[in-house]
Order: C-alpha cells, then structure tokens, then sequence
C-alpha cells in the first residue's frame, strides 16, 4: 500500500515544473532536514525544475545547515505542486501561501490529525519524517539521485527526531535507512559538533536546570522556565526547549516535562516519556505528537499544576499495572 502511494507521490512530482516544500512554525531538525533534503533529491533528479523550500521562520540551532529559499511572486503558487512535510495539523504549516498551490502532498510520521492533501502518505510508526524521506529515494533509487549535501539533510532529522537512534520507533529498517546516507557520505564529526557542542553559557543554564527541577511522587520530572530565567541566561525559545533533554536520565522518572514561557503570553510544554504513552495527555492541554514525545500548552499556573498532578497520576498507574521499568 506505501509503495502505491510512494510510486503515485513521485509520479505526481514528475507532472509538475514548480514544486514548493513546506513545514511546520518552530521547526526541529525533522522539518528542516526533511525538507532541504527532498529539495535536493528533487532539483538534482530533475535539473529542469523548480523547487524551493519557503516557510516564514527558521532556526538558528539548525542554521549551519545553510538557508531556505526566498520567497517567490504569490501568482507563481498557483500552478505549484505543494508538499508539506512532518506536519500534522493545517494550522502548525509556517507558510501559509501552501494554500495557493494548485495541489498538495502531505508526508508525515505523526498520529494522523488533519487531512489536508489530494495525495497523503502517513506512517506514524516511523522514527521521522526524514526517515521516510530516506526510504523515498531507496525505494526509487533507480530513478532517483542524491548528493551527500542531502544525505547530510536527511541524516541530521533521522539523528535528531530519533534522540540519536535510542527511541522505540526506531527499527531495523531505520538504520538500514541510515547507513544508505552514511554510504552517499555525511561528514559526521562536523555534523555532531554542530548539534551537540554547546556554549559556555548554555552549560551554565544545564547546571542550573539540575538544581530547579522537581519531582513528583510517582516520579515526574518537570522545570518551568520563565521568561526572567531566559532573560537572564540570553535563551531564546529553542535554547530554552532544549530543557527537556535534560532531565532525560533520572532512575524511576518515566516522564518529564518542561515548561517554557513564550512571549505570547502562553506557556509551551515540552513533554517526553519512557515506555508510558503520553500523547492523549497532551492532547488534552491543546497540543499533541508521538507516544513519547509530544507537546501542549498552557494558559496559566492552573493548568500547569492540573497537567502535572494528571502526568503523576498517569505514572502511578502505569507503574503499579507493569513490570520491567527502570
């Protein structure tokens, strides 16, 4: 069945002379690697083609990746194919202009949501979209062509979305898919560096990190970083996210939870889990994602401290029901 729907994908791609990849706001390794390496496999396959990735946001921890493309006349949209990548609901697309394009392709590996494409491939058992991308061009690999600047793309989602190849939804076929890339050549030493060297004052805000979390009775991790924290640390909104990774290796803590003030107004919640699902918990605080890895948000200190008694309360149960947690 995904073969078809692949086969039907490249032969929609084949139709069209202008082809414009979208993501998701706030993007992550996932969305970015995925995109730009599509766009690569696509402009060296077919030279003759536009393509360009357009979204109204970037990331500067993803910025040595190199930039996205500018954006083109609104009227050029509309003869465009439109392919959104790792993004599950219509409202979280950076680039609203996807609205213009003549026809859509969504390709994702999150809990189906939204359908919002002619063409959808969705398979949330994957550890990323760029794995999926990566399985694109092996299944068609007689047709299509890759450069080690997208094997690079590609690798740096798999990397990232998969915490480095330790979460559950990976499987053979994901290092299968990997070594492919490795095989078309990604320099791995810089790409490490450029992922996980931080600066001098990034560790300082990790020490401080171990010092503010708090636990829960059954076990629950969770920080809340207030904008006065950020500010104090120089953070922006991704360095503050990044919290969540730390609290990652804490003895009988299966879940944890970082909370971060925005500008908005609103709090974001980072949440992550070992072995317990908690995506139905996120979707209940207007957010979201995987089974172990998912995101919400809150309006104020009420609905932190619900969020937090109902992830304890979750916990509890799931420890007292299975066995085999660390």
């Amino acid at each position: 069945m995904n073969t078809e729907i692949m086969r039907e994908i490249l032969e929609t791609i084949k139709d069209y002379d202008r082809i414009i990849l979208f993501r998701h706001f706030r993007p992550d390794g996932d969305s970015v690697g995925s995109t730009l390496g599509l766009r690569d496999i696509l402009r060296e396959t077919f030279p003759q083609k536009e393509v360009y990735v357009i979204n109204n946001d970037y990331s500067d921890y993803l910025s040595f990746l190199g930039p996205e493309d500018p954006d083109i006349a609104d009227e050029l949209y509309a003869d465009a194919l439109g392919i959104i990548i790792d993004t599950a609901t219509i409202d979280r697309i950076s680039n609203p202009k996807y609205s213009l394009c003549r026809e859509l392709i969504k390709i994702d590996h999150h809990i189906p949501v939204d359908s919002y494409a002619e063409l959808e491939w969705v398979e949330e058992e994957r550890s990323s979209s760029c794995e999926m991308i990566a399985h694109f061009y092996n299944t068609f690999r007689n047709e299509l062509k890759i450069t080690s600047a997208a094997a690079t793309y590609i690798y740096t989602g798999m990397v990232t979305d998969s915490g480095r190849f330790r979460f559950r939804s990976v499987s053979g076929e994901t290092m299968r898919n990997a070594g492919t890339l490795l095989d078309v050549g990604v320099d791995l030493d810089s790409l490490y560096s450029n992922l996980y060297m931080k600066e001098f004052d990034s560790l300082k805000f990790q020490s401080y990190v171990y010092g503010q979390m708090r636990m829960t009775p059954n076990g629950v991790i969770y920080l809340h970083i207030t904008k006065a924290i950020r500010e104090r640390f120089g953070l922006s909104h991704e360095d503050a996210s990044a919290s969540v990774s730390y609290m990652d290796s804490v003895k009988n803590s299966l879940i944890w939870i970082a909370f971060i003030d925005s500008d908005d107004g609103t709090t974001r919640v980072r949440l992550r889990s070992r072995f317990v699902t908690i995506n139905e918990l996120a979707q209940k605080y207007n957010g979201g994602g995987h089974a172990c890895a998912s995101g919400a948000t809150v309006s104020n200190a009420k609905e932190m401290r619900s969020l937090i008694a109902e992830a304890d309360e979750l916990l509890g149960e799931y420890k007292r029901t299975h066995e085999g947690w660390l």
